[in-house]
């Protein structure tokens, strides 16, 4: 029905640095959304393969440590080439069951050489075609030991049943600057996509919603230190160096009045489903809106940059 959509919030584990499995759990996860109707299913921040905790248990700043270099070639090895058809099953699996997804990748771009790795977000519509990647602007912290930092081109929105989506990773959800972008597409529902943990839910979600006047969904991901595989490189290492519950989750779905739909939820792995209803954008758009009758273009705009970043650019034409 246009003006509603179902949305699932797939809080799950991944089996962390390993693509094939956690391609599995993500397929298993959208054929279970789609028993329950669902229009949007959204995955957390890198669940696949999954995100880098062993930077904060190993020292990951310190130079020529070999657990790094190895969990990095692991990371890499796992991660996801788009080009090569990584995510074609998961393509062909939303077309097949008409369901739209978010989902969190760690992306090995092709474009720039396919050894770096980017944390980004990809939005499939209900035909199982790839709409946007968008590459994190800004690792943070220790992150960036791992990731390299992204660009503007999948800054975009898509429509859905009526609604204007727009996603961002993480951090980069505190930038003014890119949530007003979303803003000024016509975003009226923003997915917040996490590693997990309720410390980075409890807050933003609300605050982005009553700004914007919007949905927010926040979705994060589970680990624990049961979800470390046995084939990890160095796990003894890393299990002696982790605490029981490195992400607890904290999914959450904030209105447009910023007040909670779905209070953030903890320590529980599965997907929770909640029906969203445009009605409620346009009557909070009343009084404020950050983009239209409540804002100066006269006085202050915003300047995008959308173009793909890449340190090559070949030219080859012929005399």
């Amino acid at each position: 029905m246009s003006g509603t959509i179902k949305v699932g919030m797939a809080q799950l584990a991944p089996v962390w640095l390993n693509r094939k499995a956690t391609l599995e759990k993500v397929k298993a996860a959208m054929l279970e959304a789609a028993q329950e109707k669902t229009d949007l299913l959204v995955f957390g921040e890198g669940f696949l393969p999954g995100y880098p905790f062993w930077l904060a248990l190993t020292e990951g700043a310190k130079w020529d440590l070999p657990v790094n270099k190895t969990l990095h070639a692991h990371y890499t090895e796992n991660a996801i080439q788009i080009e090569a058809g990584d995510l074609d099953e998961v393509c062909s699996l939303a077309k097949q069951l008409k369901l739209a997804l978010y989902l969190g990748i760690i992306e090995r771009a092709h474009n720039r050489g396919g050894h770096s790795l980017y944390c980004s977000l990809v939005y499939i519509d209900k035909t199982g075609s790839i709409q946007s990647v968008h590459r994190k602007l800004q690792p943070t912290y220790d992150e960036r030991l791992t990731w390299a930092p992204g660009d503007g081109h999948g800054l975009r929105v898509h429509p859905l049943n009526g609604f204007t989506l727009g996603g961002l990773n993480c951090w980069e959800n505190w930038m003014p600057l890119p949530r007003a972008a979303l803003y000024g597409q016509g975003e009226n529902l923003h997915v917040a996509v996490w590693p997990g943990g309720e410390h980075n839910t409890k807050d933003i979600t609300r605050f982005i919603a009553r700004e914007s006047r919007s949905y927010v969904v926040s979705v994060s991901s589970l680990m624990r230190k049961t979800d470390f595989p046995g084939n990890t490189p160095y796990l003894e290492q890393l299990l002696a160096a982790a605490p029981e519950v490195l992400a607890n989750g904290g999914s959450a779905i904030a209105g447009p009045d910023g007040e909670w739909v779905v209070p953030p939820i903890c320590d529980k792995e599965g997907i929770f489903y909640h029906t969203l209803h445009l009605n409620n954008v346009y009557q909070e758009r009343q009084n404020f809106d950050p983009v239209g009758h409540y804002s100066r273009p006269d006085v202050t705009q915003l300047t995008l940059n959308r173009s793909r970043q890449s340190t090559l650019n070949i030219n080859d034409t012929q005399a």
